[in-house]
């Protein structure tokens, strides 16, 4: 359920990712090239190469 007063943003990164990057290698994109927190409770979104 989400309420109202919550902000949830939504963080894309438009350059195709390795998805055998695991979760350590897409935080270290969150939070080194997207300049995020990706504690933050934000959503991220990554694409791979065929976009799909």
């Amino acid at each position: 359920m989400f309420f109202a007063e919550a902000r949830v943003r939504v963080f894309i990164y438009g350059q195709p990712v390795d998805a055998r990057k695991s979760y350590d290698g897409l935080y270290a994109l969150a939070r080194n090239e997207m300049k995020q927190d990706p504690l933050s409770g934000h959503l991220f979104c990554f694409i791979n190469r065929r976009a799909n």
